[in-house]
């Protein structure tokens, strides 16, 4: 019976800086070998693929794209690789597979399926930003883009604000770049003045900015973080 290839779980880089500075040598020993890939965006995926590997053959690779746009009736044949006994590896478009990622979808179908799931180390933004907050790392929840509308959003802020002093739990949370100063606006309008926000961006790059304060010294020191990839860390 012939052995069936493994779904590698491949991390990438949170933004534009040399990949073995912030990935292990793992990495790279697998791309060396996996041709088959399952990723949100084909680009920049082949720059990322190049970038730790030059020497890799671009024509070998076979891409599969899988983001908001991609259809549920293709997704079973995403994995068909690893039935054939061929390794496919799994890549965000930023930081790690699987996580506020479309890539769960495929992990728990190669579950069904009988395939083994590899992950291998590299940056989470949410962990790391988790880690230097200062705040609670033995209860956190991860609550991904608040929304939209602006009534909703306060509300959303303030539950969030009464879930942490009630759980002592600390509360993180995304936004879409060009919005975040919006959001810094909007949170440091709403929460208590003692509640503890800590703001972190471009995590792992050369303009990393991370840190953590009460939203009444926020007040007097309001960043400009627009269009940084940031996540935000509520603690009551």
């Amino acid at each position: 019976m012939m052995e069936k290839g493994r779904l590698f779980l491949i991390p990438v880089t949170l933004g534009e800086i040399n990949p073995l500075e912030v990935l292990p040598i793992s990495v790279k020993k697998v791309i060396e070998v996996v041709d088959h890939y399952i990723v949100e965006n084909e680009k920049s995926a082949r720059r990322f693929i190049k970038s730790i590997h030059p020497g890799k053959s671009q024509p070998s690779l076979q891409l599969s794209t899988l983001n908001k746009f991609t259809e549920s009736s293709e997704l079973p044949t995403f994995l068909k690789p690893c039935h054939e006994g061929t390794h496919v590896g799994l890549m965000s478009e930023a930081g790690v597979p699987g996580v506020a990622d479309p890539g769960s979808q495929i992990v728990a179908m190669a579950h069904e399926q009988g395939i083994r799931v590899q992950p291998l180390v590299g940056p989470s933004s949410i962990l790391m930003a988790m880690m230097s907050s200062g705040m609670n790392g033995q209860s956190f929840a991860f609550n991904g883009y608040l929304p939209i509308d602006k009534h909703d959003r306060r509300k959303r802020i303030k539950q969030l604000e009464s879930l942490s002093l009630r759980e002592n739990q600390s509360q993180a949370l995304i936004e879409t770049p060009y919005r975040n100063n919006k959001l810094i606006e909007e949170l440091v309008t709403t929460l208590h003045p003692e509640t503890r926000l800590c703001i972190a961006c471009d995590i792992t790059l050369p303009t990393e900015y991370i840190r953590t304060f009460s939203v009444k010294k926020w007040k007097q020191n309001i960043p400009d973080i627009h269009k940084r990839p940031a996540l935000f860390i509520i603690h009551a």
